[in-house]
């Protein structure tokens, strides 16, 4: 496909359309043309801007995300490419059935943004022919199913190398994990070990996003851990854990905005 892809954002949360935002705008060949806070937004900036794509969340108050894909459907021009992102997975099935590119699950990783942007591609250039799909794809049944299987190990039980053995932790006993010498080294309350997964990005995909949150780049901290928040230079902070040692973990500047509203700082 030629050109840039024209992409409208819609998400009630400020935050979570910032860093979808934030995320598209570090992919090749891609123009946010608007943002929408609710659904009737939605719809009108479909109108007045005329994206290829739209990145729609599912719960929203009023409008929810369905009804706004229903009501594109139905309009006598084409409609856009839709690109469902949510926290919850239930919905993954009625996604398809309302002829949608993909379906992604916040955090939303890089390598599945860039896969979603890639179908989106190849529907535009498509020009969508013939009517709606009712039944998912092989292709898309295959990326239900990995999903689903994905969001199932969520919560539930981590392997540490420690020494020559593995240990079983439970997700919520981990204290912070962080990237050092290209390994990712895990914290929890009695053990520290190295995991298998090659990045944070892998190891993050696999546990709760509301309580496992990527203050920086090269961490991740259970959110229920933390001991204490220290002020640092330039309103930044530095996050003391519970654990053994009172590791203290830096704070991206992206990620302060986070905490100081999370805990009313």
């Amino acid at each position: 496909m030629s050109g840039s892809l024209r992409v409208l954002v819609v998400d009630d949360e400020r935050l979570a359309r910032e860093e979808l935002c934030y995320q598209l705008e570090q992919m090749a060949a891609i123009e946010i043309v608007a943002q929408a806070t609710n659904g009737i937004e939605a719809i009108s900036a479909v109108e007045r801007y005329e994206p290829d794509l739209v990145f729609l969340d599912i719960q929203m108050p009023g409008l929810g995300g369905f009804e706004v894909a229903r009501r594109l459907l139905e309009r006598e021009d084409e409609a856009p490419a839709l690109v469902f992102v949510t926290a919850f997975d239930q919905h993954a099935i009625e996604a398809f059935e309302v002829n949608a590119v993909d379906y992604l699950l916040k955090p939303v990783e890089s390598v599945r943004l860039e896969q979603a942007l890639q179908r989106a591609r190849r529907r535009v250039e498509a020009e969508r022919p013939g009517p709606p799909a009712t039944v998912p794809t092989n292709d898309q049944l295959e990326q239900i199913v990995k999903m689903m299987a994905n969001r199932h190990v969520r919560r539930e039980q981590v392997a540490l190398r420690v020494g020559e053995r593995f240990m079983l932790v439970q997700a919520e006993e981990i204290i912070f994990a962080s990237l050092a010498d290209e390994s990712i080294n895990i914290v929890t309350g009695q053990v520290a070990g190295t995991s298998n997964y090659r990045t944070l990005d892998d190891l993050q995909a696999r546990l709760d996003p509301d309580v496992f949150w990527r203050v920086h780049r090269s961490h991740l901290v259970n959110i229920n851990k933390i001991k204490e928040i220290v002020p640092w230079f330039s309103r930044n902070y530095i996050l003391r854990m519970k654990d053994a040692k009172g590791t203290e973990i830096p704070v991206s500047r992206s990620q302060t905005k986070r905490l100081r509203e999370y805990l009313k700082l």
